[in-house]
Formats: C-alpha cells, sequence, structure tokens
C-alpha cells in the first residue's frame, strides 16, 4: 500500500516507533509522509532524525484528536483496527473508508493540498 501512494500519506496513529519509519521508508521519493501521534518521544525523535538522515523525510506532529488509527494514502481513507507498529503481529481490521481523505482530514484541522 505504502508504494502504490503517489502524493501523500498522512499517518494518525498514537502509537509510532521505528518499525512504523521502516514501513514508509517504502515509499516513493516524491511521496509527502506526515505523522500525528499523541505524543514524540525522545526515542522517535532520535528515530526520526536517524531515519530523515537516510530517507526522504517524515515529518511528525502531535495530535490529540484521535482515538482510532487511520492511514491516508493520497485522497484515500483507511481505518485501522491497531497500530501499525504492531502490524503481523495480531489479526486485526483494515477498512477503506468511502469518505475522501480530505474530507475526514478538515474534520480534524488537517488540511490536505491535492
Amino acid at each position: 500500500m505504502i508504494k502504490s501512494a503517489k502524493k501523500t500519506i498522512i499517518l494518525i496513529d498514537n502509537y509510532i516507533d521505528e518499525s512504523v519509519l521502516t514501513l514508509l521508508s517504502k515509499r516513493t521519493n516524491e511521496v509527502d509522509a506526515t505523522i500525528y501521534t499523541a505524543q514524540i518521544s525522545s526515542r522517535l525523535e532520535l528515530d526520526l532524525k536517524k531515519y530523515n538522515a537516510q530517507y526522504p523525510p517524515v515529518s511528525i506532529h502531535t495530535l490529540n484528536r484521535s482515538h482510532d488509527r487511520f492511514l491516508f494514502i493520497d485522497n484515500d481513507a483507511y481505518h485501522i483496527g491497531a497500530s501499525l507498529k504492531d502490524l503481523g503481529k495480531k489479526m486485526f481490521a483494515f477498512s477503506k473508508m468511502e469518505l475522501k481523505a480530505q474530507e475526514l482530514l478538515q474534520n480534524i484541522g488537517i488540511h490536505l493540498a491535492l
């Protein structure tokens, strides 16, 4: 899925670690990636600094207005039942939403330029 992105990847997930950054390394250089999470730990800051020195940069911001996890790829929106850092550990739902990314993001104050 990450490889299918053409312009933008936005992840909203309150439980981010270096494994999520590794997933984002699969995108092409032209794709902007942004993560919104509840808290940016010093460990995550260090992991991000190392990642951004090696790959096209990922920006990260705090967001406390979402309990659920969402992945936005271009203008497609996905609801994720568990954190992406736990991908492959246990079964969880991953559903494409009917609403477009731009519409959902505007509801929480994030503006997506397409």
